[in-house]
């Protein structure tokens, strides 16, 4: 499976990329969903999953890809240690505060909702639980992970993330 995996990943990186963000963020919301909140197959919200795949494969996937592309070519410093701090940093500051915006606001277009109100309700706490994961997740990722690898580590730990994301969303309306 890994192999083949690899193999896909060698041919068609973005696409491969996107669709397994996708699939990730779907079974983060399935996650949240049934493991979470508890409400049962009957009452799954297949929607809610759907804007989730959506936003993984369509938005999350490929920005992410050409992002750690970005990093990997512009951030290169003597000091390795240095280097991962700077990644981190740029990553955080960057990229997570903007995806965060971009994932609330996408999902309340989505939904029929406000994304200002969306926004002002769970942008500060989202992003502030966001900094006590995630800078220790990339510092590994950037450190350990070979680049064509960095998507799908994230995405195997964005299954909690976005268990979480997809909780929190929901509880906004």
């Amino acid at each position: 499976m890994l192999r083949w995996y690899q193999s896909k990943l060698a041919q068609r990186p973005m696409l491969t990329q996107s669709i397994t963000t996708a699939v990730l963020f779907a079974t983060g919301d399935v996650m949240a969903q049934q493991a979470v909140e508890r409400v049962g197959i009957e009452k799954h919200n297949l929607a809610r999953t759907g804007r989730m795949a959506l936003y993984g494969g369509a938005v999350f996937g490929p920005a992410a890809t050409t992002w750690y592309r970005f990093l990997q070519s512009r951030i290169v410093l003597r000091n390795k240690n240095a280097e991962i701090v700077a990644k981190v940093a740029t990553d955080q500051c960057v990229f997570a505060s903007t995806n965060m915006f971009v994932f609330l606001s996408s999902m309340a277009i989505m939904e029929g909702g406000d994304p200002k109100e969306k926004l002002e309700s769970t942008y500060t706490t989202a992003l502030a639980k966001n900094w006590l994961v995630w800078p220790w997740v990339q510092a590994i990722n950037f450190k350990l992970v070979p680049l064509e690898h960095r998507v799908l580590v994230v995405n195997i730990v964005s299954l909690g993330w976005n268990c979480y994301l997809s909780y929190v969303n929901s509880q906004s309306k």
